[in-house]
């Protein structure tokens, strides 16, 4: 899980609920009908909208938009884009960190293999999740912890039952999927746009280093842009450690804008943490199936061999 040569690889975990609003809203159900009243409550796998007569409460997994008609103090106000597999959002404000941490605990998970722990991050609430590529290479044997909200207390659940649908190690990106049972869903996070980070912008991660879950750090975007090996990093000042790795890294937004991968370790060297950008995981879940995992095939995820040497040997010349 670690490599102490240049890098530290690492991991990360999140928490949730949401505020009560009594705006108008227009939500766009799956089979295209739409229903309109006050949005007044929401929680990690449902909405409440009253309209007038009843309160109505419709799963998320049912929901493909949802437009704000006005805005109440501390209110999100923002459209859900469907992408398939993962969402991403429009015209959301900004929040503190705290509400972000209450809104999406449940979707940041702790992953267990016999060598090692790390972090990751459901996208869709049938239990596809994100994380690092090296947290699970090599693995068959993989747990995923989840932490859900019962009143005012996180029960741990844990799932066994964890394949591996998409690898990809050249971008260190794997996709999984949790076995859930019937009408059983999980909170997921939507993903943001890492090209419109800037420098100096905050973000924080939530996740388990050293296996301490649920830790949350705040640091800035110190460059949107770091090449390192021939691939670009979102390099921050966020506090990750051993463990973190596959964690989100958040915007104020509370949007994925980049997975948690690694930090410097060097003598002095402080603050120099590094993310995988979200529009990379973005073009990994679109083109997944040309990453699908299957064990028996040893170039899965486009592990391609190294070419032959272009220098020939003198003694094979006459």
């Amino acid at each position: 899980m670690i490599s102490f040569v240049k890098f530290i690889f690492l991991s990360i975990i999140a928490i949730v609920t949401l505020p009560v609003f009594a705006e108008r809203a227009v939500i766009t159900l799956s089979e295209g009908n739409t229903i309109s009243g006050s949005l007044v409550h929401e929680r990690p796998t449902s909405i409440y909208v009253d309209l007038g007569f009843t309160v109505l409460e419709i799963p998320r997994a049912s929901i493909v938009g949802i437009d704000m008609e006005g805005t109440a103090a501390g209110g999100d106000v923002s459209t859900v884009v469907n992408h398939g597999l993962f969402q991403t959002l429009t015209d959301r404000q900004a929040m503190p960190i705290g509400d972000w941490v209450d809104r999406y605990g449940e979707a940041v998970v702790l992953i267990r293999t016999p060598t090692g722990l790390g972090s990751g991050f459901v996208i869709n609430p049938d239990g596809y999740l994100i994380t690092n590529d090296h947290v699970i290479a090599g693995e068959h044997d993989i747990s995923v912890t989840v932490f859900k909200q019962k009143d005012n207390s996180l029960e741990r659940v844990q799932f066994d039952n964890v394949k591996i649908v998409a690898s990809n190690p050249g971008a260190d990106l794997a996709l999984l999927k949790i076995d859930l049972l019937d009408n059983e869903k999980l909170t997921a996070v939507p993903l943001g746009e890492s090209n419109d980070l800037k420098q100096g912008q905050s973000v924080f991660a939530i996740g388990a280093p050293l296996g301490l879950d649920r830790t949350v750090s705040q640091g800035i975007v110190s460059n949107r842009n770091r090449p390192i090996d021939g691939r670009v990093f979102i390099q921050t000042t966020t506090e990750i450690s051993p463990g973190n790795s596959g964690g989100p890294l958040f915007n104020l937004r509370g949007e994925v804008v980049g997975v948690n991968n690694m930090k410097v370790v060097a003598m002095g060297a402080e603050g120099l943490a590094f993310a995988i950008p979200a529009n990379v995981l973005k073009f990994f879940l679109e083109n997944r199936d040309a990453f699908a995992f299957d064990p028996r095939n040893p170039n899965t995820g486009f592990r391609y061999n190294s070419p032959p040497s272009a220098v020939v040997n003198d003694s094979s010349h006459d």
